[in-house]
């Protein structure tokens, strides 16, 4: 008989995930010993003295018949699911993304599985995504810039929660530094006539950066002009969301030098509306962003801006979280995280 072509055989053999499993007191009966015996070796249960022929055997066995320990069965018996829900906004490029990255190579690192859900910032779905995670097995959850109204009965750690609740971790960026790298830097170029742009309502981080701000401009002896000051309103992660809003600002025809964007996707969106209008970065308008994407040290010119550490926040928090769940550190309610100011192409000396 012609053997088949080496291509053919791979496309017929199906893959080992196609197979129908097959359960241990299959293995143990094919290899005449005890479940026990088998149990212990394919779920790596420490301190029995079991040869190493004896082992390779029945892990060659498992291969071979297809077998896969039933973690869900494990877990029950456990209580251990290494599972973790993660809430998040929206699932766009940016900040969450890159915060989502440090949460994802910790757990990874832990040997943890987690699920995400995103939620547009809808109180019932944040509600109802938090006990669906409870339903299957969450050992914990992490919160990123979601609005936690109330203790819940998970460990749980909040990036940029802002509120103080009972047996929640908040970690946080530390504003009242970050307002003073964003004026420091513009002040000492020049620049007295600065547009605001303040984050929406929803947002996790609004409020407390508008008020360092407005704190940090008192004590420089910055006036900030109400005529300056522009609110976000849209819920979207495309530079789509500062562009607007500069139109807004320039169609009031009050003159300003420098722009403080909310984060550097409306910076970038800024920058685009401000060129579009024939005004040059920064000889014209300086444009600060916040955050430190990946894109903004792409952008045309780039972006100048405060750095959040994202991913280094993202570990930050699963490393709290895993703390809260093993138990091995005392709780701590808070833990902040230093900015660092970020000079590009984006912001220069005010024009005369």
């Amino acid at each position: 008989m012609t053997d088949l072509p080496a291509d053919k055989r791979r496309k017929d053999t199906p893959h080992p995930a196609a197979l129908k499993p097959t359960s241990l007191k299959q293995v143990a009966a094919r290899l005449g010993l005890n479940p026990a015996t088998v149990s212990v070796v394919l779920n790596n249960v420490p301190g029995r003295s079991i040869p190493e022929a004896t082992r390779e055997r029945i892990k060659a066995a498992a291969r071979e018949m297809n077998y896969h320990p039933n973690l869900l069965a494990r877990s029950l018996r456990s209580r251990r699911t290494l599972t973790v829900g993660i809430l998040v906004p929206e699932l766009g490029e940016g900040y969450h993304t890159q915060i989502m990255s440090g949460i994802g190579d910790q757990l990874i690192a832990a040997g943890y599985f987690y699920f995400t859900a995103h939620h547009r910032h809808q109180a019932r779905l944040i509600d109802e995504y938090i006990q669906m995670f409870i339903g299957r097995g969450a050992q914990g959850i992490i919160a990123v810039d979601t609005r936690i109204e109330h203790t819940i009965s998970l460990p749980m750690v909040a990036v940029a929660g802002h509120r103080h609740v009972e047996g929640v971790t908040n970690v946080v960026l530390d504003h009242a530094r970050a307002a003073e790298l964003t004026l420091n830097h513009l002040y000492g170029l020049g620049h007295r006539r600065i547009a605001f742009m303040r984050g929406q309502p929803f947002s996790s981080d609004s409020d407390e950066r508008w008020a360092q701000l407005q704190r940090h401009a008192s004590q420089i002896g910055l006036e900030i002009r109400s005529e300056l000051v522009a609110s976000l309103d849209r819920d979207m992660t495309s530079p789509e969301l500062g562009y607007p809003v500069v139109q807004q600002l320039l169609a009031s025809r009050k003159p300003f030098t420098a722009l403080v964007a909310f984060n550097d996707i409306a910076a970038i969106g800024s920058i685009r509306a401000l060129q579009d209008l024939n005004l040059r970065i920064p000889a014209d308008v300086s444009v600060i962003g916040f955050d430190d994407i990946n894109a903004a040290s792409y952008t045309s010119p780039r972006l100048t801006t405060i750095r959040q550490p994202l991913a280094e926040i993202g570990r930050v928090a699963t490393q709290a979280l895993l703390n809260r769940i093993h138990d091995t550190q005392p709780p701590r309610d808070e833990i902040v995280v230093q900015p660092t100011l970020v000079v590009r192409e984006s912001t220069g000396p005010a024009k005369p």
